[in-house]
């Protein structure tokens, strides 16, 4: 195991993770975002209690949740380290500073952007994943099962503006992060072809955009409708 302790103390190895860990947590977005549509169905919170109940019952979903919770720890601990040791190989800043000239802003803000991203996931995750597990939420009976009405509080939340701009804002954050994550992670991997760079370039944008947009859509609507 020396060889694998040595990979994840080096600073490519690290990066390596992050790009890892990184596309698995993209996975994860376009699954989450998909069940998320189960709010907007017009059902009263049917369709999205039953989903909410199948992901924290189907032993094969329970089983992959405990990878990525460890998926997140890793990505984020490994984003604090690179960090301290890009800064830590520089300690004396250069007199001038033109980072626009060869970096975007989202690059040179990936630490920025990271942590409003933990910030709100830890609101969140205390909001809706801690209560769907130790919460006291009241339950509903459809077809003579009863199932954990994770829908109402999921509405009282978006009924609340602050959470609502909250939300969108960390959207901001997850689309600039994802802006440079994406691209980053292929070339870290070494996925950095002229020929496949433009594609990985656009499905990159496609993804960073489309994603936190219909994320951020959900409470919006969800908002509106409770005026």
């Amino acid at each position: 195991m020396s060889w694998f302790t040595n990979a994840i103390s080096s600073t490519l190895g690290r990066k390596v993770l992050m790009a890892l860990t990184g596309l698995f947590l993209i996975t994860f977005l376009i699954v989450h975002l998909s069940g998320n549509f189960q709010l907007l169905a017009d059902d009263g919170g049917k369709s999205f209690n039953i989903y909410a109940k199948f992901m924290t019952t189907n032993p094969i979903i329970k089983t992959t949740s405990y990878l990525l919770y460890a998926t997140f720890i890793i990505h984020i601990v490994w984003a604090i380290l690179l960090t301290v040791q890009n800064k830590g190989s520089r300690p004396v800043n250069y007199a001038v500073t033109k980072g626009s000239t060869n970096s975007t802003w989202s690059s040179r803000n990936m630490g920025i952007l990271g942590t409003i991203i933990f910030i709100f996931l830890v609101i969140h995750l205390r909001n809706f994943w801690y209560e769907m597990h130790w919460g006291g939420i009241p339950t509903v009976n459809y077809d003579g099962e009863e199932y954990k009405d994770l829908y109402s509080v999921v509405n009282a939340s978006f009924a609340e503006i602050w959470y609502v701009v909250l939300y969108v804002v960390a959207m901001l954050g997850l689309m600039f992060h994802l802006f440079h994550g994406f691209k980053s992670a292929f070339q870290t991997l070494g996925v950095n072809h002229p020929k496949y760079n433009p594609l990985i370039q656009g499905v990159g944008y496609a993804i960073a955009v489309i994603i936190p947009a219909l994320f951020a859509a959900i409470p919006v609507i969800m908002y509106m409708s409770n005026m």
